[in-house]
């Protein structure tokens, strides 16, 4: 992906109005794939680059009302459609680059990203930003709501032994950045990678 964010945004932006429609059914991945981050109440949890918010209410269920709930975005279109949709109620919406996340070093418990590694311009200084903010023995959720080769399809294009997300590609980045990674699913029904961090 471009450093430029406007290629981000322009991106994005005008798909947000429509976005939760092309994806209606996404939804019970969304709250299994939640699910497995092991949030217990009081938790403090981040949506990097939440786009509409489809995760937030599984993450404040999660956490439940003490807890902490964020979602950061790129893209102003994406976040008023979370607000349209009340999904702010759920979480507090950060317009913000996942790059410089304006958040303590080591405040929270996790980070759920769906959809967020193919557009990090810089994937390895990216994840090593998020590691920053996340606790010692925090997790990090890389989901997407369909496998690689399924999402392959959807886009028209061949799967390649290059893809970021490819398991031995993910892994070493995702050491690379400070992250140990715990779980590989890649299916047609769901991507998730899960990693701790250790130090």
């Amino acid at each position: 992906m471009s450093d430029d964010h406007t290629h981000v945004q322009e991106f994005f932006g005008t798909r947000a109005a429509d976005w939760d429609r092309r994806f209606p059914d996404d939804g019970p991945a969304y709250a299994a794939a939640v699910a497995e981050l092991g949030l217990r109440e009081g938790g403090r949890v981040l949506d990097a680059g939440c786009g509409t918010g489809r995760a937030l209410p599984a993450l404040r269920a999660a956490v439940g009302p003490s807890g902490v709930v964020l979602g950061a975005d790129l893209t102003p279109e994406m976040l008023r459609e979370a607000a349209r949709a009340g999904r702010d109620r759920d979480g507090t919406l950060l317009l913000t680059d996942v790059a410089a996340l304006p958040l303590h070093s080591s405040s929270l418990d996790a980070v759920f990203a769906a959809g967020l590694i193919a557009h990090l311009p810089h994937p390895a200084e990216n994840l090593r930003e998020i590691r920053r903010v996340v606790r010692r023995g925090g997790v990090l959720a890389l989901f997407h709501p369909i496998g690689r080769a399924a999402l392959a399809a959807r886009q028209g294009r061949e799967l390649t032994t290059d893809d970021l997300r490819a398991e031995p590609n993910l892994r070493a980045l995702l050491t690379g950045a400070g992250w140990r990674m715990t779980s590989y699913v890649d299916e047609d029904a769901r991507f998730l990678a899960l990693a701790v961090r250790d130090a």
